[in-house]
């Protein structure tokens, strides 16, 4: 540098009469504003601002740069540009920019030096944020591990003055050393044994303070991972994995393949992988190759259970040493859910008498789909009785809209259909069943208007004649009938006591023996009431017919049997054939065929002489009367009813044949006419 000031001295005497070989130094600092005035380079040279302008001057920088701008009105050297001290030097101690004050006529030139001066811009930064150290535990005290120095571009006391390590710890220390060339070298000394059981790692700051006012720092971060032998862990490509899986994926489907390295050779990096543990349950969902990092699907994914699995995959080389990473599954929700129907309340069996507007049950739709798939629809299949109220949110109530009536249904069954909108859609059916419980709004109605029943007279004591029988169309103990007698007439206080009804079955029992010929019918009143409270009853007509029996034999009027002397018929000899005789009369108190008598001439002294007719019972002549006749004639006849079996009863009759008027036959005819008159 000395040698080649001397040289330009030389040249500078050689070819101008004045020659000014000392320069001017000027000093600025870094980082100026454009503009900037650096010094008064006239006053300096010993020259006014007119010379400089008479002069021509100007600056010549030799390696073209113009740095600095020369303003000739007032001599001042500016800066023309902002100054970048370590972009102009680097990291040199010293930063100098020369360049010439050329004059033109006469030729002269002045050198002029100005010295960028630094300023504290730059922090130390370190090559790396974070340094991992993996240290066996089996390391002595005193072991150092190199660190790589933090680089600060300012020079001098703006430089690194300084290194410390936080937080302050039992382990390690920072050392500093400076080698040839001014290079430092920074190291971590362990001040104490490892314990990887006790602390398998640390996690320190290194910082680096220069000597600027105010001071500026760097960081990075030391970790430190204490090892048993092996010095180097699995790597993962990745430490979170994240991974969208639809919801019907196929058990067995590989869903994501995790990689690790190992640097270290041999049984060191042979990786094998599994599952640290599983933040779902117990049972794994999925499941890895040991060899390949491939996890499958074991069981199926279920959206709406579980939207997201976490696995912690552990990777572990053949020394034991390990590297996890995070896998997160992530479930994508597929239609595959219909709507439910959940019912919070439910009303049954109602009432038939209640009122329209009755909440029958209150229900929510929901669907464990999400999205489009869980939007629910709602309706009402065709039915007349109910409707559909929206209640609040997805809570419905099924209503009653038109009165019921039990007897004619029963039972009700309402099918709710629900659909999301989901592609395709799916749908459930909800079915309610109403009952309707009975209310007593029905009499019980008897299966005939009125009942004819027969008994046959002189019956055995409590003989069963018939039954009535009424049914209620109500249900339970309003359904239930019981019989009773009830008065025919309300001023009658009690029914017939010959007749009773069973209470339960409406059996109906004649008490006593009834005789046709004292009481031919009988009326009561049959009432079916049920058991419900208040009760309701109906009551029916019961006609007790008796039928009659032949158990009277017919009795004889004429002639009369008890008379005493009996009396006699007169037959002239005039009679002719078919001439009435006489009349036998007779009656039966039976009734019907039991009633109706046949005479039969039973006994006669001369039977070809009379005839006895067999409907009326007139006697007549068969043939005429002879002298051979014998004058007194006897005859029996049998009277028999039409009964089964028949009975009968016989009439005697004495006839005298006359063969001319004596007094005697007179006197015998009066008598005979006496006695008849008399008995009928």
């Amino acid at each position: 540098m000395a040698s080649a000031r001397q040289v330009l001295c030389l040249c500078a005497l050689l070819c101008v009469p004045r020659v000014r070989c000392e320069p001017v130094r000027y000093s600025v600092a870094e980082e100026e504003e454009s503009g900037s005035v650096v010094a008064n380079v006239a006053e300096d040279a010993g020259l006014t601002p007119a010379q400089l302008s008479a002069r021509r001057a100007r600056i010549a920088s030799p390696d073209g740069r113009q740095h600095f701008r020369l303003e000739r009105a007032t001599g001042r050297l500016v800066l023309a540009e902002r100054l970048d001290r370590e972009e102009l030097c680097g990291r040199s101690l010293t930063c100098t920019l020369a360049f010439e004050l050329l004059l033109e006529n006469p030729l002269q030139f002045f050198r002029v030096e100005v010295a960028v001066e630094d300023v504290n811009d730059h922090s130390p930064v370190f090559p790396e944020e974070r340094v991992t150290f993996q240290i066996p535990e089996t390391s002595d005290p005193g072991s150092r591990f190199p660190v790589e120095a933090a680089q600060d571009l300012d020079v001098g006391s703006n430089s690194i003055q300084a290194y410390t390590i936080t937080p302050e710890n039992a382990y390690f220390s920072v050392s500093t050393k400076t080698h040839a060339e001014d290079n430092k070298y920074i190291e971590l000394v362990l001040e104490k044994t490892l314990d990887r059981e006790e602390q398998p790692e640390l996690l320190l700051s290194l910082i680096a303070t220069d000597g600027g006012s105010p001071p500026r720092s760097g960081t990075t971060q030391i970790h430190i991972v204490v090892l048993d032998a092996n010095d180097n862990a699995p790597t993962f490509t990745q430490k979170h994995y994240i991974e969208r899986v639809l919801e019907n994926t196929p058990i067995g489907s590989v869903i994501l393949n995790v990689v690790a390295t190992d640097p270290d050779v041999g049984l060191n990096s042979d990786i094998t992988y599994r599952f640290s543990k599983a933040l779902e349950d117990n049972q794994y969902t999925f499941t890895i190759d040991t060899m390949s990092g491939e996890i499958r699907v074991t069981k199926p994914l279920d959206f709406e259970t579980t939207q997201k699995h976490e696995l912690s995959v552990r990777a572990i080389d053949g020394g034991g040493i390990s590297a996890i990473c995070k896998v997160v599954v992530e479930v994508v929700d597929v239609n595959d859910n219909a709507p439910e129907v959940v019912v919070s309340s439910f009303n049954s069996p109602l009432p038939e008498n209640t009122e329209p507007g009755t909440v029958v049950t209150l229900f929510a739709m929901r669907d464990r789909d999400s999205g489009v798939n869980g939007e629910i629809s709602c309706a009402l299949e065709d039915q007349l009785s109910f409707s559909l109220r929206p209640a609040y949110k997805n809570y419905y109530e099924l209503v009653t809209v038109s009165t019921l009536d039990r007897e004619e249904t029963a039972q009700y069954l309402v099918v709710i259909t629900a659909a999301d909108t989901g592609s395709p859609p799916l749908t459930t059916t909800q079915t309610f069943t109403v009952d309707i419980s009975d209310v007593n709004d029905n009499a019980p109605v008897f299966n005939q208007t009125s009942y004819t029943m027969y008994v046959r007279e002189n019956n055995i004591p409590g003989v069963l004649v018939g039954a009535v029988s009424a049914v209620d169309s109500d249900a339970g103990p309003n359904a239930k009938v019981t019989y009773s007698l009830r008065p025919v007439h309300p001023t009658e206080r009690d029914p017939c006591s010959c007749i009773s009804v069973n209470s339960e079955n409406g059996h109906v029992f004649v008490l006593r023996p009834l005789d046709y010929e004292q009481v031919r019918q009988l009326e009561v009143l049959v009432s079916g009431t049920d058991a419900a409270s208040p009760p309701l009853s109906t009551n029916v007509t019961v006609h007790l017919l008796v039928v009659d029996e032949n158990d009277n034999a017919p009795l004889v009027l004429h002639p009369a049997q008890d008379s005493s002397p009996p009396s006699s018929e007169l037959v002239p000899a005039s009679a002719e054939v078919g001439d009435l005789v006489t009349k036998v009369v007779a009656v039966d108190v039976d009734s019907g065929q039991n009633s109706w008598l046949s005479f039969h001439l039973l006994r006669a002294t001369d039977p070809g002489l009379f005839a006895v007719g067999s409907q009326n019972g007139e006697v007549r002549l068969r043939r005429p009367v002879t002298e051979r006749d014998a004058v007194k004639q006897k005859l029996e006849v049998l009277v028999r009813d039409n009964g089964r079996p028949p009975l009968s009863a016989t009439a005697a009759l004495n006839v005298l044949l006359l063969n001319g008027l004596s007094q005697e036959h007179l006197q015998q005819q009066e008598l005979a006419v006496q006695d008849e008159d008399s008995s009928l």
